[in-house]
């Protein structure tokens, strides 16, 4: 009995000694000041106890400091500065090692039904349901999908991924390829075309939806090769550019030469400062909708500002890559099909996008692969991660992907994963900036080319900021700065959250990496 009333005793003389004047504890009101004024009477969170029952992440003086030293401006950064330096309620107070778990549960918030058609709706009719990026996206993206889907086949939606391919199939069938997203203001371009791509992530065998495929297949490489029929012996026309060698490679291109519905005062904005014909501008601007890198120095005649976009000049080498995969996937199933005529002439045309690929978009002297510029006729001075696109696709051998290794390490590679190029303009698609499609296509490109040390490095790079953004912020982003490890930048609209392909390559590469998953519980 002594012994314990001793032990008692100690333990009140030292929560008396905590509880003393010397040691009292302050509120958060006495604590952060003007700090704590301005997150509650500009309702940073909607609950006022939110905020005041915050973890600081260090000495709070230090984070006054901090704060005093560079006051955030407006409410954006004043929220940035709170969960960088605060783990909040319901907010950031995620453990990055729940990461792929979380991703499991944002599935179904994405998936959407099946569309029907309504007078005076932009949106396009869809068969089966489907899974949108989200934020502003709302409807179904084409090239986001393939990325999307990655993740659903780890994670157990098979039936997703059918039921996506029931609807891009369908959609091909009705307007002759896949639209950049399933708007009617979207209708008149595509995007980077995946779809041979995703139809090796299907599990459904039957006879009728492989003679469909095949024919949707075609259908759509029949789109991108349609201006095959008016290209001169020298030139271009719609998405068919004809090298100096007399061979046929793809630009990006769209069929309208008008703002686009959905930038219209953005790109009346960029063709007022451009030089020239401002219908030329538009179809530059839409072309680079098409190519999905809305807006990059890929573009830029002078290398740094939008109103020198010229992208229906360029022949990229990541579409090139991507029509290189569909003509061997068609290629393939027309042979098993029976077709020996189909099989034999895409082989033909395979073969001779290859050569072309390595005579035009091979800079062996930089051990980089390029975009061509067809009125320059030489490849353009801008290094990007599309270099990765023919590693990707198997088009490489091992010489130049070897190559193109060691100029990702010295010149692509981020602190917090792949740079999309290492030009600061403030475009999304440039530096700081790297997004989850592609560090997929360099991850998986790398790892089958013999490059797995620094498809690893990649990898873990890129999950450490994704995993880094959640716990901050509770949110997977559209893209990441990999730079400073934190959301990313630019564009012209705000940082969307959701997201769908980072969901999916998240989930992709956590499968392919569990050592990594291992490392975020460790760190956790």
């Amino acid at each position: 009995m002594k012994n314990w009333l001793s032990f008692v005793a100690a333990g009140l003389v030292s929560f008396l000694a905590l509880g003393n004047p010397g040691w009292a504890q302050s509120s958060p009101a006495e604590l952060y000041g003007d700090l704590f004024q301005r997150v509650q009477l500009e309702k940073l969170f909607p609950d006022g106890k939110t905020f005041v029952d915050a973890t600081p992440r260090s000495d709070p003086a230090a984070i006054m400091a901090a704060y005093r030293q560079q006051p955030p401006q407006g409410k954006d950064a004043l929220e940035a500065f709170v969960l960088r330096h605060f783990r909040v309620p319901g907010v950031n107070d995620h453990g990055a090692s729940n990461l792929r778990a979380h991703v499991r549960t944002l599935w179904p918030t994405l998936v959407r039904q099946p569309v029907e058609r309504q007078a005076g709706s932009s949106a396009l009719p869809l068969p089966a349901p489907f899974v949108v990026p989200g934020g502003r996206f709302r409807e179904i993206y084409y090239w986001d999908s393939y990325f999307t889907m990655l993740g659903l086949a780890v994670d157990g939606q098979q039936p997703l991924i059918e039921s996506m391919l029931v609807d891009f199939t369908s959609t091909i069938e009705i307007y002759g390829h896949i639209p950049n997203g399933m708007r009617s203001y979207y209708l008149s371009r595509s995007q980077p075309p995946f779809y041979a791509l995703m139809l090796d992530l299907s599990k459904d065998d039957s006879a009728d939806t492989a003679t469909r495929q095949l024919a949707a297949l075609r259908a759509e490489h029949a789109y991108w090769m349609k201006g095959a029929s008016c290209v001169q012996p020298s030139g271009a026309c719609e998405r068919v550019v004809r090298m100096p060698d007399g061979t046929l490679l793809n630009r990006y291109w769209d069929d309208k030469d008008t703002p686009r519905d959905e930038s219209y005062a953005e790109d009346v904005a960029t063709a007022s400062e451009a030089k020239g014909d401002k219908a030329i501008t538009y179809r530059h601007l839409r072309a680079g909708a098409e190519s999905g890198w809305d807006f990059t120095s890929r573009w830029f005649g002078d290398g740094r500002t939008i109103a020198t976009i010229h992208t229906t000049d360029i022949v990229p080498v990541d579409l090139n890559s991507l029509m290189l995969a569909m003509e061997q996937r068609i290629e393939v199933r027309c042979r098993k099909a029976g077709d020996g005529a189909c099989a034999t002439e895409f082989a033909g045309l395979a073969r001779k996008r290859k050569a072309a690929i390595d005579r035009y978009l091979w800079v062996a002297k930089e051990s980089r692969y390029a975009d061509w510029d067809s009125k320059a006729k030489k490849p353009t001075a801008i290094l990007s991660a599309a270099t990765l696109y023919p590693l990707f696709v198997g088009a490489a051998s091992p010489s130049q992907a070897s190559a193109v290794a060691t100029t990702v390490r010295a010149k692509l590679l981020g602190s917090g994963g792949l740079r999309t190029t290492p030009n600061a303009t403030g475009q999304q698609w440039d530096t700081p900036n790297g997004w989850a499609p592609l560090q997929w296509v360099a991850i998986d490109g790398l790892a089958r080319n013999g490059q797995e040390k620094l498809a690893r490095d990649i990898a873990g790079r890129w999950i450490g900021t994704v995993a880094a953004a959640y716990a901050e912020t509770g949110k997977m982003l559209e893209k990441y700065d990999v730079e400073e490890r934190k959301p990313g930048g630019g564009g012209e609209y705000p940082l969307q959250d959701g997201f769908g392909w980072t969901n999916g390559v998240t989930s992709a590469l956590l499968d392919r990496y569990p050592d990594i998953a291992a490392e975020l519980e460790k760190a956790d």
